[in-house]
């Protein structure tokens, strides 16, 4: 199956609607990781010392560098059918930060949780599927980086 046109649109809509509200997106991705992984608290510097998840620019830019990852794969996947990394140094940081495959599933949750969020009532099957295909071949391709 390749990644169509049409999901490609999907997550770079509501990509652009994330980044409408990023200071209140980032707190709920942020929020909901933790809900489901409170000990991940200690792999973000900037959640380390916090006593919850608080408003900051780094945690700001850490969640738009994130789900910008997950845009940024939905276009190599519909362009090339392939996800390429174009930091290479991202399978060392998630090495060195201690992550593991289940973190990486309850990083999707909460994506997928806060796009919902997002979107409201434009939420659909056709896009939650889109953000997980885009996510899971990211987070395939950073493993592969981790090996």
């Amino acid at each position: 199956m390749s990644f169509t046109d049409k999901q490609e649109a999907l997550v770079n809509s509501s990509w652009e609607s994330f980044k409408q509200n990023l200071p209140q997106y980032s707190v709920l991705f942020y929020t909901i990781i933790l809900e489901k992984a409170p000990a991940a608290k200690g792999m973000f510097s900037f959640l380390k010392d916090s006593a919850g998840v608080q408003y900051s620019p780094t945690l700001q830019a850490h969640a738009e560098k994130v789900f910008g990852l997950v845009r940024d794969s939905a276009v190599q996947l519909r362009t090339k059918g392939v996800v390429v990394l174009e930091d290479a140094r991202l399978g060392a940081i998630h090495i060195q930060k201690g992550v593991s495959g289940p973190h990486f599933a309850v990083v999707k949750e909460a994506l997928l949780k806060t796009i919902k969020e997002v979107v409201g009532d434009k939420w659909s099957d056709e896009l939650n599927i889109a953000w997980e295909v885009a996510y899971d071949e990211l987070a395939t391709t950073i493993k592969k980086a981790m090996s």
